[in-house]
């Protein structure tokens, strides 16, 4: 009895192996450089991708800004990260990108504190719905508007450090991105509002990269849009209820976890040579042509200036 239940569960385990590494290959480690003497910024440092690349650049000698909204969890990340990697300039700084006012307040505290920037990584998401204190539905806001405004606050900073990097994790989930320039931040409407504010949200983070790179040119300033994978992240915590049985097994089977995610956007924030492919969209297997929306470049720039006018600049 109990010896065939064992060799059961030793079969299962045995075929879940297989199919996790088999459908998606081994990963291969990955040779970085040294960053001792550069500063880096990652929002959403605390958990999820932004936490294992975090986790990285410390170890490749950064020093790292973890901007996270929770004290609590981002002190947390930062004192493990220090422990784990024996790099002690490691910290922790409050950012809530869901407040302009707090993206403000970081921005002024960086600036004073930290003479150095050379790579800032937009790496913090939500999926959930809701409205933001300032007005705009919460994807946009997180995923974009925020992001949007700490890089022009850090612009100058980023300049004067140059060569330098800003790395925005997109999605392949742009694919189904509309963006309307006249009703920028406003939750869409219909049955699958949430899901799409969120792609139109990813949609604005590939025209953000986009746009931007063109304005930087000949300001060693780069800049790349990352679909990190499918990554198995706190994301989904957000899923309707019914889709979660769905998700989960699938989610452990096929996704990436959250430090193979990780490796694209190192890529993107360390890798020798990657200045050609500024304002490019790149994913695992290296740069790809987003959907024909993420490479409009009239939308792009109708998408900066009405981000410009949302946010006050």
């Amino acid at each position: 009895g109990m010896g065939w239940v064992l060799l059961g569960v030793g079969v299962l385990l045995a075929l879940y192996t297989l199919l996790r590494y088999g459908l998606r290959g081994a990963p291969r480690p990955r040779c970085r450089p040294e960053l001792r003497g550069r500063t880096a910024i990652v929002t959403g440092g605390s958990s999820g991708i932004g936490a294992a690349t975090a986790l990285e650049l410390a170890r490749c000698g950064a020093r790292v800004i973890l901007a996270t909204r929770s004290a609590r969890r981002g002190e947390a990340a930062a004192s493990r990260i220090r422990r784990e990697t024996g790099n002690n300039e490691v910290q922790f700084m409050h950012l809530d990108l869901a407040s302009l006012r707090s993206v403000r307040a970081f921005a002024s505290t960086f600036l004073r504190q930290e003479p150095k920037l050379h790579i800032l990584i937009n790496n913090a998401g939500v999926s959930a719905g809701g409205t933001t204190e300032d007005g705009f539905s919460l994807p946009f806001q997180v995923n974009h508007l925020g992001h949007f405004l700490l890089t022009q606050l850090l612009l100058e900073r980023l300049r004067s450090c140059a060569p330098s990097r800003v790395v925005i994790v997109a999605s392949s989930a742009h694919c189904a991105g509309r963006l309307h320039p006249e009703s920028l931040g406003r939750l869409p409407s219909g049955l699958f509002s949430t899901f799409q504010d969120y792609c139109d949200s990813k949609l604005a983070n590939v025209l953000h990269a986009r746009e931007l790179a063109t304005r930087e040119q000949g300001t060693q300033v780069t800049c790349y849009a990352v679909h990190p994978g499918f990554v198995n992240t706190s994301l989904f915590r957000h899923a309707p209820l019914w889709l979660k049985p769905l998700l989960l097994p699938l989610a452990w089977l096929l996704f990436l976890d959250a430090s193979e995610g990780a490796q694209v956007v190192l890529d993107c924030a360390t890798q020798d040579g990657l200045e050609p492919l500024s304002g490019r969209y790149l994913t695992g297997c290296g740069p790809r042509l987003p959907w024909p929306a993420g490479r409009d470049d009239r939308l792009a720039r109708a998408l900066w200036e009405g981000s410009e006018r949302l946010v006050g600049l």
